[in-house]
C-alpha cells in the first residue's frame, strides 16, 4: 500500500517523504495519512489565527498562558544534547531546520531519535550558508567564565570592544557571533540556575549585556521542572526579542506554574528493576560514611535516598559515577538502588517511544552515557510552557505588522 501510495511522484518528493516521517518517528503509511489528514483539515477554512478575540488584540500587556492557535515557525537548535529543547518547541508547531552538538555519543541518540545527523562544533559556523534563516534560534549553551576588560583601554589599542572583546574566547562569543550574523528574530536560551551568579555575577552581566548591545529585548527566569516531572530542577531561561521586529515592549511573560497536584517519583519508577543496579554493601557504606563526615562538618553534601511520595534533587550528568544524588530506597533488608536508565529519561519527561528508542540499541547508547545525557539534558515540558508564550508574542506581532517573505521578518 505504501509504495503505491508515492510511486509515481518525483524523486525530490520521496526523498521529503522519507525524512520528514523518519524525523517524525512515524511509518511511511502512518506520515502519508497524517498529510492527508492534515490537507483535509486545512480544506475546512481553518486560518491561521483561529480562535482570535478580537477584544484582546489591542492589549499589549496581557499574554495568555494556553496558545490558541497556531504559528508556524522555524527555528535552530545548537548545544542540542539529545534534543530536549527541540521538543519543546515541535510541540507547538515549530519546525527545526538545523541542529549542532559536538559530544558524539549524543549525536548518536539525537541520529536514532529525529533521523538527522547534527554538526560538530558550532565554533566551525563560520560564515551564513552554514545555518539557514530562522526565526528562533535555540541553544543550552555552556556556562563559562569571561574575562571583562575596560573599552577604553581596547580603544587606545585599537582592539576590538563590545561583545567581541568580552566575551572572546568562550563559546558564547560563538553563540553571539552567530546571533550577530543571522539576526535570529527570537532567541531562546537555557543554562544552570547559577547563571546569575557564576564568576562574581560577571557572566550574567557579560551574557545580558551582549544581548542588549544586539539589541534584543531580554526576558529571563529560574524555572523549577518540578511541576512538571517529579524533580527539584532549576534552570535560567532567557527569552530575547530583536527590537526591530518586535519594538522595545514586547507582551512576552513567563507563564504561570502548571496547576493540580506535584509529580510523585514513584510514578516514574520500574517494577522490576534489574537487580545490578542496586548498591554493593562496600558502595552504599562509603556513601553513608562520605555524607556523615559532611554533616559533621556542617555541609549538605553527601546521598540522598529519595521520597518515592515525594522528588529527587536534580540528576545531574556524574550520576553514573555512583548515583548518589537520587537514590532509590529497597526496605529495610536491601540497599538502596540507582535510578534504572529508563527511570532517568522518564525523571526527564521524555517520551517513552524514545527512551525505547535509545536503550534498545546498545549500539547507539550504553547505561554510561544514557545517565551523562539525561542529565545534561533539558526537560521538554519547561521548554513547551516558554514556547507558548513565545507564540503569543509572535501572533501579536503578525497582528501589528505587515509581513513579507520570512514569517517574522520584513
Amino acid at each position: 500500500m505504501p509504495n503505491l501510495l508515492i510511486r509515481d511522484v518525483p524523486d525530490p518528493i520521496r526523498t521529503q517523504i522519507q525524512r520528514e516521517r523518519k524525523r517524525r518517528l512515524m511509518s511511511q503509511n502512518a506520515y502519508l495519512v497524517s498529510v492527508l489528514s492534515e490537507a483535509v483539515e486545512n480544506q475546512k477554512g481553518r486560518s491561521l489565527f483561529d480562535q482570535i478575540d478580537d477584544s484582546d488584540q489591542s492589549d499589549q500587556s496581557v499574554v495568555r498562558t494556553e496558545v490558541k492557535y497556531s504559528v508556524p515557525f522555524t527555528f535552530i537548535d545548537l548545544f542540542s544534547g539529545i534534543g530536549g529543547m527541540r521538543l519543546g518547541l515541535e510541540s507547538v508547531g515549530g519546525k527545526c531546520l538545523f541542529s549542532c552538538e559536538v559530544d558524539p555519543h549524543a549525536q548518536k541518540t539525537y541520529h536514532a531519535w529525529f533521523g538527522e545527523n547534527p554538526a560538530g562544533d558550532v565554533t566551525e559556523l563560520t560564515k551564513k550558508s552554514d545555518i539557514p534563516p530562522h526565526d528562533v534560534l535555540a541553544a543550552g549553551f555552556p556556562c563559562q567564565p569571561f574575562s571583562l576588560a575596560g573599552v577604553s583601554k581596547k580603544n587606545s589599542l585599537g582592539r576590538e570592544h563590545g561583545f567581541k572583546d568580552r566575551t572572546q574566547g568562550t563559546l558564547f562569543f560563538h553563540l553571539a557571533t552567530i546571533i550577530e550574523l543571522h539576526r535570529p528574530p527570537v532567541v531562546l536560551l537555557e543554562n544552570v540556575k547559577n547563571l546569575r551568579s557564576h564568576n562574581k555575577g560577571d557572566t550574567w552581566k557579560t551574557i545580558a549585556g551582549t544581548l542588549d548591545d544586539l539589541d534584543y529585548e531580554i526576558f529571563s527566569d529560574v524555572i523549577d521542572a518540578s511541576s512538571w516531572v517529579p524533580q527539584h530542577r532549576e534552570r535560567v531561561l532567557i527569552v530575547g526579542f530583536d527590537r526591530k521586529e518586535f519594538g522595545n515592549a514586547p507582551p512576552f511573560r513567563f507563564a504561570e506554574l502548571p496547576d493540580g497536584p506535584q509529580p510523585q517519583l514513584r510514578d516514574i519508577l520500574e517494577e522490576s528493576p534489574d537487580p545490578k543496579y542496586t548498591l554493593t554493601d562496600h558502595l552504599w557504606q562509603y556513601l553513608q560514611d562520605y555524607a556523615e563526615r559532611h554533616r559533621q562538618k556542617g555541609n549538605g553534601f553527601g546521598c540522598s535516598v529519595a521520597d518515592p511520595s515525594g522528588i529527587t534533587r536534580t540528576l545531574s550528568a556524574r550520576y553514573y559515577k555512583d548515583g548518589s544524588e537520587v537514590l532509590i530506597p529497597q526496605g529495610k533488608k536491601k540497599n538502596p538502588r540507582r535510578l534504572t536508565p529508563r527511570e532517568a529519561g522518564r525523571l526527564m519527561g521524555f517520551p517513552e517511544h524514545l527512551i525505547d528508542r535509545m536503550l534498545r540499541c546498545p549500539q547507539v547508547v550504553s547505561d554510561t552515557q544514557a545517565y551523562k545525557q539525561f542529565g545534561n539534558a533539558v526537560v521538554p515540558a519547561v521548554i513547551e510552557s516558554v514556547a507558548k508564550q513565545i507564540v503569543e508574542v509572535m501572533h501579536w506581532q503578525l497582528l501589528s505588522k505587515n509581513k513579507n517573505g520570512c514569517l517574522l521578518k520584513r
